[in-house]
């Protein structure tokens, strides 16, 4: 579905989850252009301080990202690292933090149909030491641990889904929607994977279960996105 020559894939990808998130980045990518644009793959090739990178959007949720995975994988990348947003779990993690994630509980309908659900799905320990100091110089607050991936943004009234407090009791930092997926699929292509979040809010510190007050449009997210970002392209070209 990326519709992307293997032949114009660089080794190394940056995935984004937004088309206009990754038209962004591609700004700070020299001699780029892009590549295609098809759904919610968008696609660009240029370099990032003389290093050829890959840069791709996947959409929301793991199964339209899973594709996004394989198919660069399939083709030839060896390093994908994933930069995104993500809502806080534990108490401390709230909005403009960066999370990087060590591993992702598996909380999503793809990975399950990859591999046996006793398979854990981890990002490559050097890519997320490299993230976390990476993330560091940007001056916000880092954190690093366990990511929850689940298939629902927003709770619902009648299906109670996912127990964000049992696994805010577990050590899981932060919540999103696609890092299982990234982690299983890299591991079972033995390639590398990482992945950095910027916090866009905390429902369960803000008290806020239905998310009503939810709003990722503010100064405080946009920096942490930005610093997110940098990280992720300072770590996949190093």
């Amino acid at each position: 579905m990326l519709r992307a020559r293997v032949a114009d894939l660089a080794d190394r990808a940056l995935v984004v989850g937004d088309p206009g998130r990754a038209a962004r980045v591609a700004e700070r990518l020299d001699d780029v252009r892009q590549l295609t644009a098809n759904r919610e793959y968008h696609v660009y090739a240029g370099s990032y301080r003389g290093v050829p990178v890959t840069v791709a959007s996947h959409g929301v949720g793991a199964a339209g990202a899973a594709v996004c995975f394989e198919e660069l994988a399939r083709g030839g990348v060896t390093r994908i690292i994933r930069s995104g947003t993500a809502g806080g779990i534990q108490p401390e993690v709230v909005d403009g933090a960066i999370v990087v994630a060590t591993g992702a509980v598996r909380a999503d309908g793809v990975s399950h149909q990859l591999v046996p659900t006793e398979f854990p799905a981890i990002a490559t320990p050097e890519l997320t030491i490299a993230l976390r100091d990476a993330a560091a110089t940007t001056g916000l607050s880092v954190h690093s641990g366990i990511v929850l991936t689940g298939d629902m943004f927003y709770p619902s009234d009648v299906i109670t889904g996912i127990d964000h407090r049992m696994w805010q009791r577990a050590g899981v930092v932060a919540v999103e929607m696609e890092a299982a997926a990234l982690f299983v699929i890299a591991s079972l292509h033995g390639i590398e994977s990482g992945a950095v979040f910027a916090i866009d809010g905390n429902p369960l510190a803000e008290k806020d279960d239905s998310m009503g007050g939810y709003d990722p449009y503010r100064e405080i997210v946009t920096q942490a996105v930005d610093g997110a970002l940098t990280a992720a392209l300072d770590v996949l070209v190093a």
